[in-house]
């Protein structure tokens, strides 16, 4: 088991990274906006089961061929970032439409694609990253200690999505014609753009 002393620094990160802007968060809550909480359970439950096992399979190994190839971790970031944007322009371009939040949108994320999403979101990679080089530590447990720490993580990040999610449903006390959700949707493609550029920076 993780010692209570160490793992209290890792729910503090898991927190943070779970709740601060990115990519999966401005997903959840424009979704939310539109379709309601119920309709984004799946994209909530989705990334953040897709960034757990990311932390898991980048302890396991994936993070040492990343760090041992600087490169390809470039490529990766560059073309999470490039596919975030594309995203972003699809949410920027998509026609005016009032908010339906009993209705199913056919163009949704869904489960496995927030889940995939996660392969291309840098945030999520540089998450992993963190969590395996400062809290798995080293060792012949540090296996068991990678699992622990995905499935905290998972269990952690359901609570904060969750809060992004209730954001994005009380927005809709605010928009109520085609026009105001138009002018939300370009405002989330704008925030999704933002944060997918950033986290190039960090």
């Amino acid at each position: 088991m993780l010692d209570t002393l160490p793992f209290l620094p890792f729910l503090l990160f898991a927190i943070v990274a779970s709740i601060t802007p990115g990519p999966t968060n401005v997903i959840v809550l424009s979704h939310s906006a539109r379709r309601g909480i119920v309709a984004t359970l799946p994209i909530i439950i989705g990334g953040c089961g897709g960034a757990a096992l990311l932390v898991l399979a980048v302890g396991i190994g994936i993070g040492d061929a990343l760090t041992d190839h600087p490169q390809v971790q470039r490529v990766m970031a560059w073309s999470g970032v490039l596919w975030l944007s594309w995203l972003a322009w699809q949410i920027w371009s998509s026609p005016a439409a009032s908010v339906e939040v009993d209705s199913k949108d056919k163009r949704s994320l869904g489960l496995a694609g927030a889940a995939a999403l996660q392969l291309v979101n840098p945030k999520t990679w540089m998450m992993a990253l963190a969590v395996v080089s400062v809290f798995a530590g080293h060792g012949s447990d540090q296996s068991h200690q990678v699992i622990l720490l995905s499935l905290t993580f998972f269990v952690v990040s359901l609570p904060c999505m969750g809060v992004w999610a209730a954001l994005g449903a009380g927005a809709t006390r605010f928009i109520r014609s085609p026009a105001m959700m138009k002018r939300f949707d370009r405002l989330m493609a704008l925030v999704l753009l933002i944060s997918a550029w950033c986290s190039l920076l960090q």
